[in-house]
């Protein structure tokens, strides 16, 4: 802030020279000095002369030198003005501002170039009330200003100590002010005085000291001065806590340097240096390696630049955690499988209750490289409802052949990186956690669970699906590339097994390249079996009861399954079988009376009232209501389709959270029943005098596909037609305009559906046979199936 008046370039000592320092404006009043009222004019370019203060001025130009010889011959005063802009070489009156200062011509020194410098001293401010002259300088008739004097002086006085605080501290905070400034302003005793001062030596531009020096008021001048000077103060404690922060880490880093130079020098000398110990441990473990050459040499060469890099340095690390990875990894390293396939399939029945399709898959891929000797391992996707045992399944193969195991979750990954890893350049590189999981496992050959395929993200941050397309085609696999590991990799011999509950959302080329297998959902005497032998023993262990604390029977077992779960796995009832034995542990830990064996009436209290009913499936249905099965993520379910007649004119409603093919599904059924109404027994005239509205309840859920075509069919029919569809009859099937029935997916979960509701009669395509005898027949007994492969045939069943 003070740099202008301590840093004024110094003249040679053989010219006569003034020292430069403030005047105090009061001394120049009590002068009683008289000034004409037309004075020579000097125009100043980017400064403000303020009164009191003295300044050297460096003038060039002709009509200026003009003006300073005729100013220093005649009464050595002269009018000095600021320019609007510094870019005017030749100003006029509209290029000056209107008020400036009066000042005495201390000094004139002529230079040798031509320049005059004059040491000019400020005097009074004025207003230029005309300019008179132009040529050959600019004179102007001038009126002197008087200030102000504060309304209240005393807020004026706090304001004047303010201004001489903060004066003090930018100061303190300046490092090229010298210490001189601060006696200085102790030295100043006019108010006035020191304002000018002040706003002379400010930090800021032209046009703003031009405002403070034209403003009359003492206390408004005060005013903007602090307001311009907490400004800078703040400028300059920020710059002051960035220069001393800069300062200390410079300060940290030299220190740390030299250390580091001394503890290298220590360690040289005792022979203790780390980095040669790393770099020897890691030749050591190389040498047991059995790596391909290509591998060994990319290993070697990437020694010899570790060596190369200086310890402190962060690629040091970074370069050392590459060469780590490539130890640790497992090249061409396996675990021997169990060939003996008797004892695989014993281990794989005794952990899972059915699943016979995979088991079989797994000892055919066994007996091949049993056979063979060497097989490409491969890649199955297990897809069914959750809690049918896809993820439990991938640990039991891995026990059974003797393998490791990893297991992948891929539910909700967006990043490709996560499969092939992030080039080792970037800060905090990994490889990807393929390579991870290998890793981890010490084995080339282990059973490989990606969990929840069907469930990967996709956005701006790439398509892991299409990742995987490398990882799960056999073909490619053998050199499978990840980014951090920069060099090719075999997966060729990992069991990779996928899971997943819908095919629909997997990337149809990668779906392509992986073995399907549907896991249908259980039966409930399957799930009574799961129950005896897995579930029960696993919570009676994890709850810390023996065998002689409870045993539940098998009727509270099935009351617990069609009672309190609807499902087509078994997770709930699991969770009900925990809640069971937590009461049983409770009891045994409070040594209350209780019953070991649990029967039926004991369930309602311990898990409450019954949560599911068969009664509502059984009972005799109004005309236009039809029993449907569906398909859902989660196994088979029953679903009601319920139609109503209204006086209108023949427009159809249709409510129930449908999708566009379940609504053409209805279309299709009232267009077959027009067609056909003389067939059928129904007035044509009833279509153009009522509305239609068919409604599936469970609103919140959507719904869609072709399968409720024949249900559909039989709701319509049975409400124009007035008559009630044959009760505890469920059906399934598609159907076209031209009255044919055609075959639908999901049938076991279904039918397994349709037997947990209690029905007996399952009405569906003839061509949905071969898919009935696929199921155990112990599983299906007591329900009578039905096949049809014409519209008219469906009606004929669901209403005689």
């Amino acid at each position: 802030m003070f740099e202008d008046i301590f840093g004024v370039q110094a003249f040679d000592e053989d010219a006569e020279f003034m020292p430069i320092i403030p005047i105090d404006e009061d001394d120049a009043e009590n002068q009683k000095d008289t000034y004409p009222d037309t004075l020579p004019i000097l125009a100043l370019k980017n400064t403000v002369l303020f009164p009191g203060i003295v300044i050297p001025i460096t003038i060039g130009r002709e009509r200026s030198i003009k003006a300073i010889n005729k100013a220093y011959n005649d009464s050595r005063i002269i009018a000095v003005l600021s320019q609007r802009d510094d870019d005017v070489e030749e100003p006029g009156a509209n290029d000056l501002y209107p008020i400036g200062t009066l000042a005495r011509i201390v000094k004139l020194l002529r230079m040798p170039d031509g320049t005059i410098t004059a040491i000019l001293q400020g005097r009074r401010r004025f207003e230029l009330e005309a300019l008179v002259q132009d040529t050959p300088h600019m004179e102007g008739r001038v009126k002197t200003l008087e200030y102000e004097s504060p309304k209240n002086p005393l807020e004026f006085e706090a304001m004047i100590a303010s201004i001489n605080d903060m004066a003090q501290q930018i100061i303190e905070l300046s490092p090229n002010i010298p210490s001189e400034a601060r006696v200085m302003l102790k030295n100043i005793n006019n108010n006035s005085f020191l304002l000018n001062f002040i706003a002379s030596n400010l930090n800021t531009k032209v046009q703003v000291k031009q405002q403070i020096l034209e403003m009359n008021k003492l206390s408004e001048k005060a005013n903007l001065i602090l307001t311009k000077m907490d400004g800078e103060l703040q400028v300059l404690r920020l710059k002051d806590q960035i220069e001393n922060k800069v300062r200390g880490d410079l300060e940290k880093q030299q220190r740390d340097y030299f250390l580091n130079q001394q503890l290298k020098t220590i360690q040289d000398e005792l022979g203790q240096n780390p980095q040669t110990q790393e770099i020897g441990e890691l030749k050591e473990r190389a040498k047991d390696k059995k790596w391909a050459k290509a591998i060994q040499e990319r290993f070697e060469k990437q020694l010899e630049k570790l060596q190369r890099i200086n310890p402190q340095v962060a690629e040091y690390s970074v370069q050392l955690n590459y060469l780590e990875l490539l130890l640790d990894l497992p090249w061409e390293e396996y675990t021997e499988d169990n060939f003996n396939l008797k004892k695989v399939k014993k281990v794989l029945d005794k952990d899972h209750f059915g699943l016979e399709k995979v088991k079989d898959r797994i000892l055919e891929h066994l007996a091949v490289l049993k056979l063979k000797g060497d097989m490409k391992a491969p890649i199955l996707c297990l897809v069914g409802p959750p809690g049918v045992g896809k993820t439990s399944l991938g640990k039991s193969v891995a026990r059974a052949l003797n393998r490791e195991f990893v297991r992948m979750s891929l539910g909700g990954l967006h990043d490709e990186s996560e499969i092939r890893g992030h080039r080792k350049t970037y800060i905090g590189a990994m490889p990807g956690r393929i390579i991870q999981g290998l890793k981890k496992v010490g084995s080339s050959n282990p059973v490989f669970i990606l969990d929840e395929i069907d469930k990967v993200g996709k956005n701006f941050r790439g398509d892991p699906s299409s990742a995987l397309l490398e990882v799960l085609d056999p073909e490619q696999n053998s050199t499978f590339h990840d980014n951090y590991l920069d060099i090719e990799y075999d997966l060729s011999k990992v069991f990779f097994i996928a899971t997943a509950n819908n095919l629909n959302t997997i990337q149809p080329a990668l779906r392509d390249r992986m073995e399907i297998i549907h896991i249908s959902g259980y039966s409930t005497e399957e799930k009574v079996e799961i129950a005896k032998k897995h579930l029960i023993p696993k919570q009676r262990e994890a709850h810390g009861l023996k065998a002689t604390h409870v045993k539940p029977s098998t009727k509270a077992i099935t009351s617990i399954i069609e009672q309190y779960t609807r499902e087509s796995g078994v997770r709930s009832l699991d969770r009900q079988i925990a809640a069971l034995m937590r009461r049983v542990a409770k009891n045994v830990a409070m040594e209350e009376a209780y019953e070991v064996s649990i029967k039926p009436e004991h369930l309602k209290d311990i898990l409450g009232p019954t949560r599911y009913s068969k009664e509502q499936y059984q009972k005799p249905n109004v005309p236009g209501v039809a029993i449907g099965l569906a398909w859902t993520r989660v196994g088979g379910d029953i679903l009601f389709i319920e139609t109503s007649l209204s006086k209108g004119s023949g427009k159809l409603t249709l409510t129930g959270n449908l999708g566009n093919v379940m609504k053409e599904s209805a279309s299709t059924a009232l267009s077959y029943i027009k067609a056909n109404a003389e067939k059928l027994g129904i007035e044509k005239e009833r279509f153009a005098e009522y509305d239609i509205h068919i409604h599936v309840p469970e609103g919140a859920i959507p719904k869609d596909g072709p399968s409720a075509g024949v249900t559909m069919l039989s709701a319509l029919t049975s409400a124009f037609k007035g008559q009630s569809i044959r009760p505890h009859l469920a059906m399934t099937g598609e159907i076209t305009l031209r009255g044919k029935v055609l075959p639908v997916g999901g049938i076991k979960e279904k039918i397994l559906a349709a037997k947990r509701a209690g029905l007996k009669d399952v009405l569906l395509c003839k061509e949905n046979e071969k898919h009935v005898a696929e199921i155990t027949e112990s599983y299906i007994k007591g329900l009578n199936f039905h096949y049809v492969d014409k519209m008219s045939e469906v009606l004929d069943l669901a209403l005689n």
